[in-house]
């Protein structure tokens, strides 16, 4: 019997994401984990001891699984590859470890976690394409420079918005992402802000909107996220830096 249209979209599913999919998503989920510290870590009242303890054990969790579908597409393990893979290895560990610290103290052992994450994916998408002889993608035309390194900025959680008298901004790293390209990005359906969700700018005022990837945004970033012009293997904006070891903080904030 011939299989109706109808029915065979019952059994469409959707593709599982890709490795590097997969840890810019990781990326996504280490600037929420440190979003919500931030929050706790400003609101009234001291924050029950396990509040973000099951957040920290589903993060180690997802970053194991990552690292296992990295090694499921069994690439030669080269430097570079070797270096991803510890360097992910030390995000379950501080993971790992923040569970049983303070809130203040699990929210420094995390901080650079985005970024080791996206330094990972613009990594391993350089070597996958480099170990199975294939170019690498043009440019998107849908996509300038601007978005491309705008998208990357946005997966290592540099970006927030807010409005004052009626105006929208942004704030950002170096380079800058501005509203008129944040914009454009969301109506393309790439990116979106989770209202409230992040930090205040300044002691008192109103959290922040932390702007984040859909998963089309991911998944256009994931498809360009070594392409020229972005050259070295860095992401845009981003320089790899030493992972805070478990148990000693870094003075470093976000």
């Amino acid at each position: 019997m011939t299989e109706s249209p109808a029915d065979a979209l019952l059994f469409e599913v959707a593709p599982p994401p890709t490795p590097v999919e997969r840890l810019l998503r990781l990326a996504d989920q280490y600037t929420q984990h440190n979003d919500a510290l931030d929050l706790l870590l400003h609101a009234a009242g001291a924050p029950l001891p396990d509040a973000y303890a099951n957040s920290a054990h589903r993060l180690a969790s997802a970053t194991g699984a990552a690292i296992k579908a990295i090694q499921g597409e069994r690439l030669y393990e080269g430097e570079e590859l070797t270096e991803v893979i510890m360097r992910l290895r030390q995000l379950v560990i501080l993971a790992d470890a923040s569970i049983d610290l303070n809130t203040r103290s699990a929210r420094e052992l995390t901080a650079l976690a985005p970024e080791a994450a996206v330094t990972s994916a613009v990594t391993l998408a350089s070597e996958t394409r480099r170990r199975r002889s294939t170019t690498a993608p043009a440019p998107d035309g849908q996509l300038g420079a601007a978005h491309r390194t705008a998208l990357a900025e946005i997966a290592c959680g540099h970006v927030t918005a807010s409005s004052s008298l009626g105006r929208e901004f942004t704030r950002s790293r170096e380079p800058k992402v501005l509203m008129s390209t944040l914009r454009a990005l969301e109506s393309k359906g790439l990116a979106e802000r989770t209202t409230g969700s992040a930090r205040a700018a300044y002691v008192g005022g109103p959290p922040l909107d932390r702007v984040r990837l859909t998963l089309a945004g991911v998944t256009a970033l994931a498809s360009v996220i070594d392409a020229p012009p972005a050259g070295p293997r860095t992401a845009p904006g981003t320089t790899p830096r030493p992972l805070p070891a478990a148990g000693q903080a870094t003075t470093r904030s976000r």
